[in-house]
């Protein structure tokens, strides 16, 4: 009886825990992800599957850091920058972080503008509608009533992985692609790989993640099982990032055709694979841009107020946390209301995000590491000599591809 009890009461706290690590990965699949992983697929079959394996490696190697400053320092990542290394460089880190999570936040509503011209619904009546909603559920709604909307909306993301069985794969083609690498010095190969791994590890994740352990009120205690949350959670988002690729190469690849948007790709799905798989792509990439919608309004507005010492959290209320939900507003206002201005570049911004993350994230894990590593900061929990090794390493590998993707961007 004392057993169960205690089994109980760890499953109870296990439960209690999880959130963060699986929401902040999951949202990383948002529009601009799902366009990359679709895009890949149907332009490059099952070739790149392989690149999966190491990029979760390395998400969660930066995730899991990102956690555990959270819950050992009971600070966000923002302010840790800001007592470390002085108000210039957060001033610098969060004009960045700003710019390229305003980009980021327009590109889903372009996602769910897209959704809206396939379904027959007009973006000027569907826009509107999520913005309000997001407003006025993240003003009125605390931090665990949020949690489990977020929750809710991870599940649309099951929709690709049955999109990816009605596509009715060659399971054998699909494993020994995922297991043995290829590579193509092809220059549209090259591209996509380098955006294969820039639109997976983001600099807003990073701050998120810390932000939403503080706000959960996680502490260096229960770690060890928020770890697995973390770990969970990347291997998960990367899992659907597996079938997307795989329902846009067993379909959209094998039969030649070309697609420049996810729009197209949920077209060409349903002679191929049927109504049913195309309105579940469609289904789902709705689901993932509104999510992105709701997260990174909230993403900037937690690094800003943290940044510059301000109260911040959707646990408090407006007159509590003025700056935090001034700022949630202001970016999400301007992010929606950019589809009303005609014949807007939407492309051109998409780009411009990724050129502002890729420059910002070598900045970001050089900083990450940094402080992970700092006794004063840490106590017992920096990184061991290995974990350091593997850190440094997936760091420099992210740094290389990044610079890569803002080289290649311009070109």
């Amino acid at each position: 009886m004392k057993i169960s009890r205690i089994n109980l009461a760890t499953a109870l706290l296990i439960i209690g825990i999880i959130g963060p690590g699986i929401i902040t990965a999951s949202v990383d699949n948002d529009a601009g992800g799902i366009t990359t992983y679709t895009l890949i697929g149907a332009r490059f079959g099952y070739s790149m599957l392989w690149a999966l394996i190491p990029v979760t490696a390395l998400l969660i190697i930066v995730q899991e850091m990102c956690a555990r400053m959270g819950a050992v320092t009971g600070k966000g990542l923002a302010d840790l920058i800001r007592e470390n290394f002085g108000v210039r460089w957060t001033l610098v880190i969060m004009i960045g972080l700003v710019l390229g999570n305003l980009f980021v936040t327009v590109a889903e509503f372009a996602g769910i503008a897209a959704v809206g011209e396939i379904i027959g619904v007009s973006r000027y009546l569907l826009i509107p509608l999520i913005t309000l909603l997001i407003l006025v559920s993240t003003i009125k709604l605390n931090y665990k009533t949020m949690e489990k909307f977020f929750f809710i909306l991870t599940f649309f993301y099951i929709s690709y992985i049955i999109s990816g069985v009605l596509s009715k794969p060659h399971w054998g083609s699909v494993m020994r692609n995922l297991v043995l690498p290829t590579f193509s010095l092809s220059r549209d190969y090259i591209i996509y790989f380098i955006g294969f791994v820039g639109t997976t590890i983001t600099p807003w994740m990073q701050f998120y993640l810390q932000s939403s352990i503080v706000e959960k009120g996680i502490t260096a205690r229960e770690y060890k099982y928020s770890r697995w949350d973390v770990i969970i959670g990347c291997i998960i988002t990367d899992v659907i990032s597996f079938f997307i690729i795989v329902a846009c190469a067993t379909t959209i690849f094998a039969n030649h055709i070309t697609i420049s948007s996810v729009a197209d790709a949920a077209i060409a799905l349903r002679p191929l694979a049927g109504r049913f798989a195309m309105e579940l792509f469609v289904f789902g990439f709705f689901g993932a841009s509104l999510f992105g919608a709701f997260i990174l309004p909230i993403s900037t507005a937690f690094y800003v107020s943290e940044a510059f010492g301000f109260e911040s959290g959707v646990n408090k209320r407006f007159r509590e946390a003025k700056a935090f939900y001034s700022t949630l507003i202001i970016i999400l206002l301007i992010s929606s209301s950019v589809f009303l201005i005609p014949h807007l570049p939407l492309i051109s911004i998409m780009v411009a995000a990724q050129v502002v993350n890729g420059i910002l994230i070598p900045f970001v894990l050089i900083i990450i590491l940094q402080l992970i590593n700092n006794r004063k900061i840490m106590g017992d929990y920096v990184n061991n000599r290995w974990t350091n090794i593997v850190a440094w390493s997936g760091s420099v590998i992210i740094i290389l591809v990044t610079v890569a993707m803002v080289v290649t961007t311009f070109i």
